[in-house]
């Protein structure tokens, strides 16, 4: 498990810097937001495209992920519906997403509240009956039915775990995409169809 070396390299950059502190980095955001509070929206974005993985290929896709520095990423279909599991699955993109967003919570108040950490892992696993996905299982859900997250995670200074566990009780209010699993939002679908001949037979 090792990043692209040009990815490390930047991420590493902030480290020879001053340090890093998540107080003075945030206080003119929250004073931009407070008098300001349209300009607290932002918008993530990912997009999928078929310049090199044809739109007729069944079981691997491409999908761009973010705008400002943006990451290819090779997707598979699960082996459990019918593809071949050889890249990350849409399921694992959420699983990374989940412990990502917790992993980097839990490094953000921890920055606030002057705690050195030492250690730090996120695990999530997602669980789902795939009889909904394939359409086979009377009443079976499409979607995942459980997910279980663990947080191994250790400080400089050994803190309690009374106060370990208040630290993660912080990161987890402020974890977007935890908060979004436990209120979803409404989805909305806009299609751009081809505008062809609907007597035309394929």
């Amino acid at each position: 498990m090792s990043l692209d070396p040009k990815h490390l390299s930047h991420i590493l950059s902030f480290a020879e810097r001053q340090q890093t502190n998540i107080f003075n980095r945030q206080l003119p955001l929250r004073k931009l937001y407070h008098d300001t509070p349209d300009a607290a929206w932002v918008y993530d974005h990912a997009t999928t495209v078929d310049v090199q993985v044809p739109a007729d290929h069944p079981i691997h896709g491409h999908v761009v992920c973010g705008e400002g520095v943006p990451l290819d990423i090779p997707v598979s279909v699960h082996k459990a519906v019918g593809g071949e599991s050889d890249f990350p699955c849409p399921g694992e993109l959420l699983a990374a997403a989940l412990a990502s967003c917790l992993d980097t919570a839990i490094r953000m108040i921890a920055n606030l509240k002057e705690i050195k950490l030492s250690h730090l892992e996120v695990r999530v696993s997602l669980g789902a009956d795939v009889r909904g996905a394939l359409m086979t299982g009377d009443g079976v859900p499409v979607g995942f039915q459980n997910a279980h997250m663990k947080v191994n995670l250790k400080t400089e200074c050994d803190l309690s775990k009374p106060h370990l566990n208040a630290l993660i009780d912080a990161a987890e209010r402020s974890c977007v995409i935890l908060q979004t699993l436990r209120a979803p939002p409404t989805v909305q679908i806009e299609r751009s169809l081809s505008d062809v001949d609907e007597t035309i037979i394929c």
